[in-house]
């Protein structure tokens, strides 16, 4: 399929692509509202998203891009193109804590050691055993398998702000979630907001737009349900998307260790599920 197989002759997009493109832009929209956040800031930003994709993904080959180019495919003016293009692009960089608590919960539930008799999270002494009988394994010695620049106890403080853990009556660190995706912390649940849904969306551009085999995409679509069976239906999906999950997990976690030496290692994936419901 042609990039002008979605446009009409005089240039304006078909009618299912102007669908489709309200359809995803009304979440967004309603996200944008929820945090105060106007049509002119999002004007702002999707001139600079034109800018940097145009400039990116749309040069000619053997040729240098130029402003006068990028105007043209964007509609932007070429004094703007000229000024977004000399300034300093912002990053997509994780907090801190993104980082660091993905591999940590990598660890915790994928290695042996760290789970119990049921292959769930197991829960670990908040200290190292005092006394030499006791084998368990604790915070401390997660933390450490990952970093030994970082206080065991700075992180386990901020994981409890956010929600990803708590500490039961045996002073054990209990997991409260199976992939680093904390209850609390606006910016982390942000950043994991714009990585999943640019890397689901980009999926989706390469279907509708190739003809080359198609990425993994689907979902099963149902109506006329009662608020009940939604509810079941909702924990079936959990249940099953997280036992796929742990075992997608499991194994990239073992590539990685055998594939990160390699010089040609330079491939990341992206996979998720989905759950939704409304009226």
């Amino acid at each position: 399929m042609s990039s002008n197989d979605n446009t009409q002759a005089t240039g304006a997009p078909t009618p299912a692509l102007t669908r489709a493109v309200k359809q995803m832009l009304k979440p967004l929209v309603g996200l944008l509202l929820d945090n105060g956040l106007t049509y002119g800031w999002l004007t702002k930003v999707l001139k600079v998203i034109y800018v940097d994709v145009a400039e990116a993904e749309f040069s000619l080959q053997d040729k240098a891009q130029t402003d006068s180019r990028i105007s043209l495919l964007t509609g932007v003016h070429r004094k703007d193109v000229r000024r977004l293009r000399s300034e300093d692009k912002d990053g997509f960089e994780p907090p801190s804590s993104i980082f660091l608590g993905a591999q940590l919960v990598a660890i915790w539930t994928t290695e042996p050691r760290f789970l119990d008799k049921s292959d769930k999270p197991a829960p670990l002494n908040r200290l190292p055993g005092a006394a030499k009988q006791d084998q368990s394994v604790s915070f401390e010695e997660l933390v450490t398998l990952v970093s030994k620049d970082i206080r065991p106890r700075a992180i386990l403080d901020e994981w409890l702000r956010l929600g990803a853990v708590s500490i039961n009556q045996q002073d054990q660190v209990c997991l409260k979630i199976d992939a680093f995706i904390p209850a609390r912390g606006f910016e982390e649940k942000a950043y994991y907001l714009g990585k999943n849904i640019h890397d689901h969306m980009a999926a989706a551009r390469r279907n509708v737009q190739s003809d080359t085999p198609p990425f993994l995409e689907r979902s099963v679509y149902y109506d006329q349900l009662s608020d009940n069976s939604v509810k079941k239906l909702a924990l079936l999906s959990e249940q099953k998307a997280m036992e796929m999950l742990k075992a997608l997990n499991a194994e990239a976690r073992k590539m990685q260790k055998n594939d990160k030496r390699k010089e040609n290692a330079d491939r990341r994936m992206n996979f998720g599920v989905y759950f939704y419901d409304d009226k």
